[in-house]
């Protein structure tokens, strides 16, 4: 049986879920900060999680800071901003240990929300700005990360294929941010995004752990400020007819990257989403699937195959590693696999397998606390009642039928192909 989610505060500007839990003897307490995903703030947003960690009022040194964290008994602090569909979030995280389970520790809970709310609230300012040499130091982190993605071939495939995809809509936009909005942001315009943040993204607090008789509730109303606003989540309802285009672009590289891109239209509420999660097993989720069995076992056409899904954007992903001059081959391969789960070409033991296995990955991930949280925190974005339970119950009674009918609902979007200059001028 999986931990339950109970809501207990739907007021005062924001929600707290609490999840019951003895599993653990940790204490988790997570805050998620979501907004819209737009241009404009997407790079001031990813900066914000490397200042936050660098100092605040009272510990005014990344150092410091950090030493006062390991007199919370080993407490762990950690921020990062990543995007769910078109809704953009940046989570604080705080991880320590309950006191119940320590001999001697007194107000180890209210000690570590007491800091946390310090992290929030108190950062390291002057005069209504961060502090501009952390600002300017954190500025280079942000551009070495942007620069690292760059030559990470695979992780620059799929964002120039998801920007070809999906360019008239706010998904397209790249979580980390851009490289040419880094100068322009000041210490002082920084500030004010981050104030107008916490008064005005819809903001939940988890709460994870033994938390019976701690006085949860009472302790979260002394972290969060009382004066802000709780604006509904977006949620994406528009269906986009598919391009059917193919991208073929060149660089420096031996090993060629071809990524699809799939429109599933199935979101995290919709009644198909267990089904998807099997399809997506059997296509290319697992090392049992179509994709690693026939593209990279049976052909040696790809160094990987896989595929995954976006649950808040109805999107499917197709990853392969390829010889630039397999293209061709490959492609035909990976198309051929998704016309036979159209056609049902999978045996009642290739679904049974897939879908123990999508359960044993679900029990895992529910067997890590962030994990608990962050599925848990599916059912909000999606605005759902589906609860972890609710879908790992879903998935057991997933017919083949079912797998078949979200098959033949996928449409194909974008094929994208990150190639060697020599094969590129070639195909040209």
């Amino acid at each position: 049986m999986v931990d339950k989610l109970e809501k207990i505060i739907e007021q005062d500007g924001y929600d707290v879920h609490l999840i019951h839990t003895k599993k653990f003897k940790t204490i988790h307490l997570s805050l998620k900060f979501t907004t819209t995903l737009t241009r404009e703030n997407v790079t001031k947003r990813a900066l914000l999680p490397y200042i936050l960690q660098q100092g605040t009022k009272n510990y005014p040194t990344a150092i410091k800071l950090r030493q006062h964290l390991d007199e919370l008994y080993g407490t762990v602090l950690s921020i990062d901003s990543s995007k769910k569909g078109e809704n953009h979030i940046l989570t604080i995280r705080l991880e320590l240990p309950n006191e119940q389970y320590i001999a001697g520790a007194k107000d180890l809970l209210d000690n570590g929300i007491d800091f946390l709310r310090e992290v929030i609230y108190q950062p390291k300012v002057e005069d209504q700005s961060f502090d501009s040499a952390i600002v300017a130091r954190e500025k280079q982190t942000l551009q070495n990360k942007i620069e690292a993605l760059k030559e990470d071939k695979m992780s620059f495939a799929n964002n120039r294929m998801i920007e070809e995809m999906c360019k008239d809509e706010a998904y397209r936009l790249r979580v980390h941010g851009y490289e040419e909005d880094i100068d322009e942001i000041t210490a002082v315009d920084l500030y004010q995004y981050y104030t107008d943040m916490l008064k005005n993204d819809h903001l939940d607090v988890f709460v994870l752990g033994d938390i019976d008789g701690l006085a949860v509730e009472e302790k979260i109303t002394n972290l969060i400020d009382g004066d802000r606003r709780q604006p509904a989540i977006q949620k994406e309802t528009k269906d986009i007819d598919p391009t059917e285009q193919t991208i073929i672009e060149e660089d420096d590289i031996k090993q060629a990257k071809l990524h699809f891109g799939y429109r599933t239209n199935i979101n995290y509420d919709d009644p198909a989403y267990a089904a998807l999660h099997v399809f997506n097993g059997l296509f290319g989720g697992f090392p049992s699937s179509k994709l690693f069995m026939n593209v990279r076992e049976k052909h040696s056409l790809a160094y990987y195959a896989a595929s995954r899904i976006e649950s808040h954007k109805g999107l499917m992903f197709v990853f392969s590693g390829i010889g630039p001059d397999q293209y061709e081959k490959a492609r035909e391969i990976i198309l051929e696999q998704m016309e036979q789960m159209r056609q049902g070409k999978f045996t009642d033991d290739d679904l049974s397998e897939t879908k123990d296995m999508t359960i044993n990955q679900l029990r895992e991930t529910l067997d890590n606390p962030q994990g608990m949280i962050e599925l848990h925190y599916q059912s909000v974005l999606a605005k759902s009642t589906l609860s972890p339970n609710d879908l790992l119950e879903n998935v057991k009674h997933v017919t083949k039928e079912q797998v078949i009918e979200v098959a033949n609902q996928i449409q194909l979007d974008t094929v994208y192909l990150l190639t060697s200059k020599e094969v590129a001028e070639n195909e040209a």
